[in-house]
């Protein structure tokens, strides 16, 4: 019974400790790349991304810490994820209201941006691929890279005037049309 007793308090110990390590862990990654949330609100349309900013510091990003041709969780931390209050076309595509993760696969002159209606709740494995399972994809748009006209330090998703998504980071610049 005595052994029994100090199992439980030892195995109590370690789930607090671990509890706490994983907390801590967490809080210290959202500080080199804390969470965001990108809103548009135009009559009873609400669109909301939610995701997390890494900084450039002084890395080179596209075709190297982002690599070309590969799923990225477009972000960092927890995969990211798009709302819409309504139906939408996405860049042509017809996407029913409801949440879906974000990924991206960017390309020097092109990105891939799909829509993935499986919630994922972190953005890469051990391995650090990208998670994402191509056989829930809702929404697969090509669309151009254009470049910006400083250096964007920290990764942003925004809206546009006209309703796009807008992703910058580094000299990159590309948008979804969503109508």
């Amino acid at each position: 019974m005595k052994v029994i007793k100090w199992a439980v308090i030892i195995l109590a110990i370690l789930g607090i400790g671990g509890y706490a390590w994983f907390n801590y862990m967490v809080s210290e990654t959202k500080k080199a790349s804390p969470e965001a949330k990108a809103k548009l609100k135009e009559r009873d349309l609400e669109l909301a991304v939610s995701y997390c900013r890494p900084y450039k510091k002084e890395r080179k990003i596209f075709g190297e810490l982002v690599p070309y041709g590969e799923v990225w969780r477009t972000g960092a931390n927890e995969a990211t994820t798009f709302s819409t209050s309504k139906d939408i076309s996405f860049g042509g595509e017809a996407v029913a209201a409801g949440e879906y993760s974000l990924w991206t696969i960017p390309e020097e002159t092109e990105w891939t941006v799909i829509l993935n209606s499986k919630a994922y709740p972190w953005g890469v494995g051990w391995d650090g691929k990208a998670t994402r399972e191509a056989e829930f994809d809702v929404a697969n748009v090509k669309v151009p890279v254009g470049n910006t006209a400083q250096t964007v330090e920290q990764f942003s998703i925004s809206f546009s005037e006209s309703g796009n998504m807008v992703f910058e980071w580094d000299n990159v610049r590309t948008e979804v049309r969503i109508d």
